[in-house]
């Protein structure tokens, strides 16, 4: 399906029960929509309907070209839930879908009830930096490039967009700047899931969400790389998720 918002054509699909309670999954910097299915891989959590946008310059939406930000996709996809006729949403970000997310949930409070966020910073670390200003296609295995390529229906000047707009978050400060008094404002009950051996993101930014945001949960994977909710820990990543947005997890529940 297509939707035309804020000057670009996203792209989003719907999986699941159709008359499940609505679940927004954000995915990563140059992913789609559809990445959940290598988490989920029995499908969508049961009773939930998934919604998959591919977020502006991702995937088949349209939007590559000027300069991103995640704080423009936030209200991007804020549209996309009106557009739909959701009013109160659960959902999971993953990295840049995480960041996303996190401006979702301070732009617009009420809006998210509860989120589970993967490998997202409050700010961007120098670590993370150095990795962004010299980060280009020739960097990526062949089985990235080639998977990219399917990926990024817009081709090759899509990619080069891509490419252009990483090396830019080098060089950004207010767009990725969630302090403790804005994260402070998050009012749900959100799950920070983090790898302690990110080479983006060190672990201790995962302390510093966990205790700026009041209803919060930390699951510090070990050994997990950015994003450590594939592969291997995929399968207790979808368990634990899926109980955590049906509010079963922690056993000790965050305080309403």
């Amino acid at each position: 399906m297509d939707f035309e918002v804020n000057g670009y054509r996203m792209h989003y699909e719907l999986f699941g029960d159709p008359s499940g309670e609505p679940l927004l999954w954000l995915h990563g910097w140059s992913g789609t929509g559809q990445d959940w299915k290598h988490t989920f891989m029995k499908g969508p959590p049961a009773g939930f309907r998934l919604i998959g946008p591919d977020i502006r310059g991702n995937g088949a939406s349209t939007g590559f070209e000027g300069t991103h930000s995640f704080r423009q996709s936030a209200r991007d996809m804020l549209d996309l839930l009106d557009h739909l006729g959701i009013r109160k949403v659960k959902a999971i970000g993953l990295s840049g879908g995480g960041i996303t997310l996190l401006h979702m949930a301070t732009q617009q409070p009420d809006q998210i009830e509860a989120m589970v966020v993967i490998s997202a910073p409050p700010y961007f670390p120098e670590q993370a930096r150095a990795i962004q200003r010299q980060f280009s296609l020739d960097l990526l295995s062949d089985t990235e490039k080639t998977a990219m390529r399917e990926r990024s229906k817009g081709g090759q000047k899509q990619i080069d967009w891509l490419m252009a707009q990483t090396q830019l978050m080098a060089n950004t400060n207010d767009d990725v700047n969630f302090t403790p008094a804005v994260l402070g404002t998050i009012t749900a009950r959100t799950l920070i899931v983090f790898g302690d051996a990110d080479p983006l993101y060190p672990v201790r930014l995962a302390f510093e969400l966990r205790e700026s945001i009041p209803r919060s949960a930390l699951w510090i994977v070990p050994n997990g790389s950015h994003g450590p909710i594939f592969g291997s820990n995929a399968n207790q990543f979808a368990e634990t998720a899926s109980e955590f947005l049906r509010g079963n997890w922690p056993k000790r529940r965050i305080a309403e």
